[in-house]
């Protein structure tokens, strides 16, 4: 991937040369790199936030409570799951996280369902139908509200910011509906 960026890099200066506009290319590679660090700062203080939330949580006892209320759900696609396996707990924040968006909070939620999950596994260094499933919830990301999304519009003056949170919920369902419909039928096609 580096090879990639020093090569668009390249050609972009190149082209920048030939053309006559390489104070326009500096301009705009400040211009971005400033943006860059604008939007980094605005996401690691939604992160912040969120990971200081959910130690909330932990600490209190309330995502107990949560993982409880999502448990129904859980265990119809987690069937091989104990009731009070940290796993589910795991999996409940990640799912939590990106329910609202936050999806750079959901990745160490997710690799700690991970580790969890394969603690379950009988044969490590394989992946678990479980894993898959997780994997599946995770990458689809489904979404109520995308904070992240929207606080990104904001900042650059969109004029509805919120105006994504019926197609990115659509778009979300969809694909997660359609990932674990093929996994399921893989799964009985195989076995």
């Amino acid at each position: 991937m580096n090879v990639l960026w020093l090569i668009l890099l390249s050609v972009s200066i190149v082209f920048a040369v030939f053309t006559g506009r390489l104070e326009a290319f500096t301009q705009a590679l400040f211009d971005g790199a400033k943006s860059a660090v604008e939007i980094s700062l605005f996401l690691l203080g939604i992160i912040s936030v969120w990971l200081g939330i959910t130690r909330i949580l932990e600490d209190s006892g309330l995502i107990y409570r949560i993982a409880h209320l999502f448990r129904p759900i859980l265990s119809r696609l987690f069937k091989n799951i104990p009731d009070d396996h940290p796993s589910l707990t795991a999996i409940t924040l990640n799912v939590l996280a990106n329910l609202f968006g936050l999806g750079n909070a959901a990745t160490p939620l997710g690799i700690k369902a991970m580790q969890e999950l394969d603690s379950l596994n009988e044969d490590k260094g394989t992946i678990t139908f479980e894993m898959m499933i997780f994997i599946i919830l995770n990458t689809a990301s489904i979404q109520l509200i995308p904070f992240s999304v929207i606080g990104i519009l904001a900042a650059y003056g969109a004029e509805n910011p919120a105006g994504i949170v019926l197609p990115v919920l659509i778009a979300t369902l969809v694909s997660a509906v359609t990932a674990l419909t093929i996994l399921f039928s893989f799964r009985k096609i195989l076995k």
